[in-house]
């Protein structure tokens, strides 16, 4: 064997292994847990729910009371319409009983005014009048 077979021989040798480094050690997947916390107290749950339903019947009864008012006044603004009602219909009967013509003829009569026997009219067409225009005379 020459020098380059045994330098060959060597260089593709298994070397020897070498003794294992110590690796670090995986971290366990177990792990050491706090012990529970006290538990804590109930009060401060049960004040926060006794203050909520404080609170919802506070509202309840400020609702109510604004709707009682509410109801109130709506009462008192359909009596007010009815009794203007009534007044509309009292000052329309007024209105009807002073147009009617007898009450407007006394009316006339009481302004000096006299009824004409004879009436004039006014054609319109041709502006041409009919009938007697003579003032009316007032009957002794």
């Amino acid at each position: 064997m020459s020098a380059q077979q045994a330098a060959a021989r060597t260089a593709y040798a298994p070397r020897p292994l070498a003794s294992p480094t110590p690796q670090p050690a995986a971290p366990s997947r177990i792990r050491l847990v706090a012990s529970p916390a006290t538990s804590r107290s109930r009060i401060p749950f049960i004040l926060l729910c006794i203050a909520m339903l404080g609170a919802a019947l506070v509202a309840v009864l400020l609702l109510n009371t604004t709707m009682a008012h509410g109801s109130y006044e709506q009462r008192g603004l359909q009596r007010e319409i009815s009794q203007l009602a009534q007044e509309e219909q009292a000052l329309l009967a007024q209105i009807d009983a002073a147009s009617s013509p007898h009450a407007l003829a006394e009316h006339a009569t009481r302004m000096g005014m006299v009824q004409d026997s004879t009436p004039a009219f006014v054609r319109l067409a041709d502006g041409k009048v009919i009938g007697d225009v003579t003032p009316a005379q007032a009957k002794d």
